[in-house]
């Protein structure tokens, strides 16, 4: 894979995270953090905030580029990242579920 590829790539899976990120947490003032990687390609979507009660520090998605893949090792989305990685441009085929079993 050539590496303006590899750089539109990483621009899509920003451009996703951050627009996730714009949501505001259901009814609490807890924020929903990007965080990028480049130099290890690892992306995550993270949840920080007090709720009541609770400290709620969490990842709610994990990405991360390996060889020529795209692997979602954690998702915490009701549809799917992966489904917003592909009508983003993303092949489907270059998509790896990393959180499911192999023969999944």
């Amino acid at each position: 894979m050539d590496t303006r590829t590899q750089e539109h790539e990483r621009d899509i899976i920003e451009k996703v995270l951050t627009d996730y990120a714009a949501v505001p947490y259901a009814n609490s003032p807890v924020q929903t953090v990007p965080v990028f990687d480049r130099q290890r390609d690892r992306y995550l979507l993270m949840n920080i905030g007090w709720e009541p009660n609770r400290y709620n520090h969490g990842c709610l998605i994990h990405i991360d580029l390996i060889g020529n893949k795209l692997w979602v090792q954690r998702d915490g989305t009701e549809e799917g990242i992966a489904m917003d990685l592909e009508a983003a441009g993303i092949p489907k085929e270059r998509i790896v579920l990393g959180f499911k079993p192999p023969e999944v």
